[in-house]
């Protein structure tokens, strides 16, 4: 893929002789005159790096750069003039640009200047990721797949901030610890981690539970009580199973939210919080408010980054990596940690995985404690798996079920859309094929809005 290039002049022909030089580098290069219209495009597309004139009408280079920089601090910005004094480049290296350089533009220095500019982004990203990978397998979250990596590569880009984020998954994905790892990648690791699951606490005592509550304030409330908002303070609070919150609850932790204060149930003040919030559920939120379940200005505001954790089944051979894992895990005393025979380690790769990860862990728990050689044989595993048979819904299912090859096709699309949770995008990735052409496949079928 071509790197994206952004080059701003307020003069078109100064933007045509870059063009013209980068993209006979290998550039895709996109040209503006207009400095406020290359802001908005900033905010909506990723560049390797940008390029921008220093003396235009609308706004200055210099303050082009410190604006690209206040909203993406990650994107190298380089400074072009036909004015190439000190005071200029000194100005430049201090509101931040990568580099500077003079017209007339020497071809070959400008090759050597972009590509420097867009390898030192690629460096850092790397060195980023690396470290969001390592302190979120740190937290227990393994795996090396590329749906694992999509998750690792969120956790970078979001756990600096304080945006929202809404962690999606299947029961028994992990979700806990994609949240732990975002504080633990973050500004607030220093400060504590505080978790609720909203599905365990009663819907009455809920809102003390969260917010607090004054002595007196119902007749079990003998003393004062300090919430999980503030007891989050200088840290994080995670909301789990926030899909069942009661809804008479969520217009009170949206006003929460907005306000950035909890009011004690029976205090008479606000009491401000500086708490990171984030949030984790099972259910579809989209279909509940639909349904009218859950509110749809809270889901916006919990919902500002969505990080969905892909089910075991969608993760390839991240099942015997975590297996192995638990097997080192479960080796007590000095011992040598059990090991998969190979039949064993089919199954395993075989089995769709319902409970996801905690369902491995408790597959292996029990395996370890059956085994009596040093390996883990089939016959150590639950039934369920050893009875287990592979369902390959695209092809014939018995011998007599012969199809024809538009009903493979259609029974493969519709199996990879079940395993992506219909994700259409996903599902046209792993299929190769366009949305579009995903989407006239889906008409054809007669199922458009599957």
């Amino acid at each position: 893929m071509q790197t994206r290039i952004l080059v701003v002049d307020d003069e078109q022909d100064s933007c045509d002789v870059l063009e013209a030089a980068l993209a006979g580098f290998g550039y895709d290069v996109t040209t503006f005159t207009s400095a406020p219209d290359a802001l908005a495009e900033i905010e909506n597309a990723d560049f390797g790096a940008v390029l921008t004139d220093l003396g235009m009408a609308e706004m200055t280079g210099f303050n082009l750069c410190e604006r690209i920089l206040c909203a993406r601090p990650d994107m190298p910005v380089i400074i072009v003039t036909g004015r190439g004094s000190l005071d200029s480049a000194v100005t430049a290296m201090r509101v931040g640009a990568f580099d500077f350089i003079t017209k007339p533009v020497d071809a070959t220095l400008l090759a050597k200047t972009v590509a420097r500019a867009v390898q030192h982004r690629q460096v850092r990203e790397l060195v980023k990721e690396q470290r969001s990978a390592v302190t979120v397998k740190s937290a227990g979250v393994l795996g090396e797949s590329s749906a694992m990596k999509r998750v690792y590569d969120l956790v970078a880009r979001v756990a600096d901030s304080d945006i929202s984020v809404l962690i999606h998954g299947e029961t028994g994905t992990g979700k806990e610890l994609v949240a732990r790892s975002i504080h633990a990648s973050g500004a607030r690791r220093a400060g504590p981690f505080v978790a609720i699951n909203c599905a365990a606490v009663p819907p009455a005592l809920l809102e003390s539970e969260l917010f607090g509550h004054a002595r007196g304030a119902f007749t079990d409330a003998k003393a004062q009580r300090t919430g999980l908002f503030l007891h989050a303070n200088g840290g994080t609070l995670l909301l789990d199973e926030v899909g069942e919150l009661p809804i008479e609850m969520q217009p009170k932790l949206l006003r929460a939210l907005q306000e950035r204060t909890v009011r004690p149930v029976g205090g008479e003040c606000e009491l401000p919080f500086d708490a990171r919030i984030l949030t984790a559920t099972n259910r579809n939120l989209e279909q509940e408010v639909r349904e009218r379940r859950f509110r749809e200005d809270l889901y916006y505001r919990l919902n500002v980054v969505q990080i969905d954790i892909p089910p075991l089944r969608q993760r390839g051979r991240d099942a015997l990596e975590l297996a192995h894992h638990l097997l080192r895990n479960m080796a007590h005393g000095g011992r040598v940690p059990l090991t998969l025979s190979p039949s064993a380690a089919d199954r395993l790769m075989a089995y769709e995985w319902p409970g996801n990860v905690r369902e491995l862990e408790n597959c292996i728990e029990r395996a370890v404690a059956l085994a009596r050689y040093d390996q883990i044989t089939v016959e150590d595993l639950p039934e369920r798996m050893r009875g287990y048979r592979f369902h390959r819904a695209a092809m014939a299912e018995e011998p007599t079920d012969l199809v024809t090859v538009g009903e493979v096709e259609r029974r493969h699309v519709l199996t990879v859309l079940s395993c992506l949770g219909g994700n259409k995008t996903l599902a046209a990735e792993k299929l190769g094929v366009d949305r579009r052409t995903l989407y006239r496949m889906l008409a054809r079928y007669g199922l458009a809005e599957a």
